[in-house]
């Protein structure tokens, strides 16, 4: 009797266990600023709650510091380190997400609306999609197209 009690619970946490799946695009240069004070814990947490992080990705540009890049690692995050504009990387990273079968949901965190294009992609082939902004005036596009807003702070 009692075993078949915990087989039941242990059951319960696997099936809540396999939520959907998450990609993450940060695009680092905009949000990871010591003005805004946002920090990708506080991004992972708010995130976690739709989902597991199975792609997570920070993009930053060349002129990124050792110490934040060995920061955004430490907190779980693949860096994507590019020579040329961080926001057409990020978009193209995202638009191949979205082919993958096994995401569920794309996840944008910015402040402004270049990525528009890949969220609306993203909603054409079935996928929710998600923005993280860093404040409420950011990129009125994007809060009116993704499925999900989350203003960090708010």
């Amino acid at each position: 009797m009692v075993l078949s009690n915990v087989k039941k619970k242990i059951g319960k946490v696997i099936k809540k266990k396999k939520q959907r799946n998450l990609a993450v695009f940060v695009d680092g240069p905009n949000i990871l600023r010591k003005e805004l004070g946002i920090d990708l814990k506080s991004i992972k947490e708010v995130l976690e709650k739709h989902g597991n992080l199975k792609i997570a990705r920070v993009f930053l540009d060349q002129f990124a510091s050792n110490k934040l890049v060995e920061a955004v690692v430490n907190q779980g995050f693949e860096t994507i380190l590019t020579v040329g504009d961080v926001d057409v990387a990020m978009a193209s990273d995202a638009t191949e997400a979205i082919f993958n079968k096994s995401v569920h949901a794309i996840a944008f965190v910015t402040r402004d609306s270049d990525f528009l294009p890949a969220i609306m992609k993203a909603k054409r082939y079935g996928k929710e999609t998600i923005v993280v902004l860093a404040e409420e005036s950011s990129a009125a596009a994007l809060k009116n197209t993704a499925d999900v807003v989350i203003v960090l702070g708010a």
